[in-house]
């Protein structure tokens, strides 16, 4: 089965440029603002969507995420509301791919069975679920992927090639490869690293190979994107949401922070093979 993820790869391959990957927090800082951010990312430049699924005990956030997820729960977010969100989405944007990122907990708690259904239903695409490794790929991998979801799968630099193709066994979709070791947010010690990196999964695997953590500017994107088939952003976005409140409430600039930063990044992918 042939995926929006598959097709979008595809399509930018065919252009000749990497994609853009844009992290934002559902429901981040209210749930009405959090659906105009949204809608707003295709129309701004972002090939592909990841929408955080807020937890209350996110062990591989830094804390722009971190806040942005406890901003959201306060506002009411839950996990059905999340599918909601993305089901409201599909009513004006049929093609943009949507990735739910976040933790195996929720998804537990509402019913593996009950939130795939619900996630294909809504018209989830992929999952990227950061606590669950290969060896408990029965647990959610194998009934999303049964559903037609991609699950895609994390590789960071500490996996070495005898871990990596258990990691990528189910992996579809594409790679996500975390640029550092430790927390979102953090700065890329090493562009060079980074694309050794880039080259060695590729030479275990056929899917594109995206990088995120780190990559906060224009110029970061346009760097890794010579390497990577993907850009992936995610803190910096949800920094903005935060920079742009008003005694803790959305301004009439929240939006428009994240849609200008998401244009400006966008524009740096485009140079990233010109």
């Amino acid at each position: 089965m042939t995926t929006r993820i598959d097709t979008r790869f595809a399509a930018l391959k065919a252009e000749g440029r990497p994609a853009l990957v844009t992290f934002v927090m559902a429901g981040d800082p209210d749930l009405a603002t959090g659906q105009a951010i949204l809608e707003a990312l295709p129309q701004a430049g972002a090939d592909v969507i990841e929408l955080g699924m807020p937890f209350s005990d996110p062990m591989a956030d830094g804390v722009a995420i971190q806040l942005g997820g406890q901003r959201a729960l306060a506002a009411g977010q839950t996990l059905r509301g999340v599918l909601g969100m993305v089901e409201d989405f599909r009513r004006k944007d049929e093609t943009t791919p949507i990735v739910l990122m976040g933790y195996y907990n929720p998804i537990y708690i509402f019913g593996t069975d009950a939130f795939v259904k619900a996630a294909k239903t809504a018209g989830v695409d992929g999952l990227i679920i950061v606590d669950l490794p290969p060896e408990e790929d029965d647990e959610l991998c194998l009934p999303a992927m049964a559903a037609g979801l991609n699950f895609v799968r994390l590789t960071t630099p500490t996996t070495d090639d005898k871990r990596l193709p258990a990691v990528l066994k189910n992996s579809s979709g594409f790679v996500y490869y975390v640029s550092m070791t430790g927390v979102t947010g953090a700065e890329i010690k090493s562009r060079g690293a980074v694309g050794d990196a880039v080259d060695r999964i590729k030479s275990h695997t056929d899917l594109p190979v995206a990088v995120g953590f780190g990559i906060k500017t224009a110029e970061d994107a346009a760097d890794i994107g010579k390497h990577a088939d993907g850009i992936v952003v995610g803190s910096v976005l949800v920094d903005a949401v935060a920079r742009s409140l008003v005694d803790g409430k959305a301004s009439d600039k929240t939006v428009s922070a994240v849609r200008d930063l998401v244009a400006d990044l966008a524009a740096g992918v485009k140079r990233a093979r010109g």
